[in-house]
């Protein structure tokens, strides 16, 4: 008897044990929960801890409390410049009405087709409405924010809140590409051939106002060369008609010497040679008769501060015949 009683008490026990494990639940503070009665809900857990249910009627379904990403696939848009462009974009949405979540779209992958669809629509809807020079300006955040706007507004009937919508990366097409590339080429091109004729034009500026001062200056110096010249020319004229004026005699036979000395060593060169005749020439003529000496006394003596006359004027003729070298 007591052996029947220890098998019933230990049958009632695992019951029990059954009973209590189908009843009882926890929820993780990173988890919120669905009590659902045969496909029903009949309570929505968003508080974590250990829960009580019907046992063998009532089901959990759980649903993450953290923030979850979605990555849709690339979308080619087309932009107001009808450019097409490849968006590649993704966002980040916490579940906030979980019972809105289970009658909505009831599984996630569910939600990632139909908000993927959203997001993709949001995209060309708001960036069709601009250009690229745009999404690539400072104006990016406000699209963005637009485009966050827009699907929230379109998914908060699936209990959900998007948090944060992001372009990771915009690509042209290959053929856009490089029409781009070839426009922006072109167009850097035309500016530094800008530059270059504003630095030629300025070049030339300064190189004019350069000559016009060189001008200026070696026509002013030419002024004062011609202004100095022009007074040691009268203050040598003056000089020489003071010394014609004392001395006419002596300085005739210095010009005629300097005259046969410029006629002999012609351009200071080397090893001339002159060759004269002592007949019909005036300036053997001179030395043969003794003119040379009867000259220079008389320029001596008519000449009261004349200059001394040098060693040359003592020299005498060795022959009726010469040649100068």
């Amino acid at each position: 008897m007591n052996r029947v009683y220890m098998i019933a008490g230990g049958v009632l026990a695992i019951l029990l044990a059954i009973v209590a494990y189908s009843a009882l639940f926890t929820v993780h503070q990173t988890q919120q929960a669905i009590v659902l009665q045969f496909g029903d809900p009949k309570q929505v857990i968003t508080e974590p801890g250990l829960k009580v249910k019907v046992p063998f009627i009532q089901d959990v379904r759980y649903y993450e409390r953290r923030i979850l990403d979605l990555d849709p696939p690339v979308e080619r848009v087309l932009l107001a410049d009808q450019k097409p462009l490849d968006v590649d974009s993704f966002a980040r949405y916490e579940i906030t009405d979980p019972l809105k979540f289970y009658q909505t779209v009831t599984f996630e992958r569910s939600l990632r087709d139909r908000l993927g669809s959203i997001i993709n629509s949001a995209l060309r809807s708001e960036l069709g409405t601009v250009n690229l020079a745009s999404i690539l300006s400072a104006q990016r955040d406000d699209i963005m924010a637009r485009i966050q706007k827009q699907v929230n507004a379109e998914s908060n009937r699936f209990g959900i809140n998007i948090v944060d919508l992001r372009i990771g990366r915009t690509d042209l097409p290959e053929q856009v590409s490089e029409a781009v590339y070839a426009r922006m080429r072109s167009e850097r091109e035309r500016e530094a051939a800008e530059f270059r004729a504003q630095g030629r034009e300025e070049a030339q500026r300064i190189r004019a106002s350069a000559d016009r001062e060189a001008t200026v200056i070696r026509a002013e110096a030419k002024r004062k060369a011609d202004i100095i010249r022009g007074r040691g020319e009268a203050r040598r004229t003056e000089i020489l008609a003071n010394a014609y004026g004392k001395n006419e005699n002596f300085f005739a036979f210095y010009r005629s010497m300097q005259a046969y000395e410029g006629s002999i060593n012609q351009g200071n060169a080397q090893n001339s040679y002159l060759v004269l005749s002592t007949q019909d020439n005036a300036f053997f003529r001179m030395f043969g008769e003794g003119a040379l000496q009867n000259e220079l006394r008389q320029a001596g003596q008519q000449a009261d501060d004349g200059p001394a006359l040098g060693p040359r004027a003592d020299r005498r003729p060795q022959g009726n015949t010469s040649s100068a070298n």
